[in-house]
């Protein structure tokens, strides 16, 4: 854990990421903010949803999209937020990389996935119990038990069990153990948490009639490698508007024109839900 002095809510916070695996700050943003971020995600889902690879399957009736910055009205305001920049900088260090935007939909008829972690444990984690990524949750509406919370069993994130499939997903005679640790959130518009992506957590069903939209933002340590299932990019007129240290977090490719991305961190395990 990072041993130099932090102001209280960054200390905190990262207490939360060592030992729970997830930390939150509550409205961070106002809601009419979340709205504004509501209404890029739909944009933003229904253009992927009408091409090929735009839009990959979680699980039955889950997609995910990866969406690139501009296609966020309020991404500088997001990640030059204060406590994004402070937490990215506590955990990850000064020279933290931005790699992943995108979001999460879980529509009406979404299913319990299983209990998994993003990707496999790095090295680093392993011997050193240290934690080279973070990921970034928004919701876009008012969390609703019927809407199949997001539920993660805290401090599993060190979990290092060699008989989990693909190095992510638990064996089922644990399940048990998972469910009894396991804690639902229920955020609201404008909130933000920040958790491990190895902590092990899933998708509960969506029972009701709504969709249950949560924005992703990915955030490296130098060398951590998950920015190669990534394909994010800039226009140069984009780039040329950001701020210097908005910039200086943002390794990726600045290009005339924008194409759209086919997505390619695809969880091959989630694909039927929990069966």
């Amino acid at each position: 854990m990072p041993e130099a002095a932090l102001a209280p809510p960054l200390e905190e916070a990262v207490q939360d990421l060592y030992t729970a695996g997830i930390t939150a700050r509550r409205g961070a943003f106002t809601p009419q903010w979340a709205d504004v971020m509501s209404e890029d995600i739909e944009t933003a889902f229904a253009e992927a949803r009408g091409r090929e690879g735009g839009a990959v399957g979680r699980g039955p009736h889950r997609y995910y999209v990866e969406i690139h910055p501009e296609q966020l009205r309020g991404f500088v305001e997001l990640v030059d937020h204060p406590w994004v920049r402070g937490v990215c900088e506590a955990v990850l260090g000064p020279d933290y990389r931005v790699v992943e935007l995108g979001f999460d939909v879980p529509l009406a008829g979404a299913v319990n996935q299983p209990w998994h972690r993003d990707f496999p444990m790095p090295d680093e984690t392993r011997h050193r119990r240290r934690l080279t990524s973070l990921a970034f949750n928004l919701t876009a509406v008012d969390t609703r038990e019927d809407m199949g919370p997001f539920e993660i069993a805290p401090g599993t994130q060190w979990d290092d069990d060699a008989r989990f499939g693909h190095a992510m997903f638990p064996p089922r005679d644990t399940y048990a153990r998972y469910g009894g640790l396991a804690e639902r959130k229920y955020p609201r518009r404008g909130d933000i948490s920040a958790r491990s992506a190895l902590t092990v957590h899933r998708g509960t069903a969506n029972r009701s009639t709504d969709s249950r939209p949560v924005l992703v933002l990915g955030v490296d340590a130098p060398g951590a490698g998950n920015d190669a299932q990534h394909d994010m990019a800039v226009t140069r007129a984009y780039w040329a508007s950001l701020p210097g240290r908005v910039r200086a977090h943002l390794h990726c490719p600045v290009v005339e024109e924008l194409t759209p991305i086919v997505q390619k961190h695809t969880i091959e395990g989630l694909v039927m839900g929990d069966a």
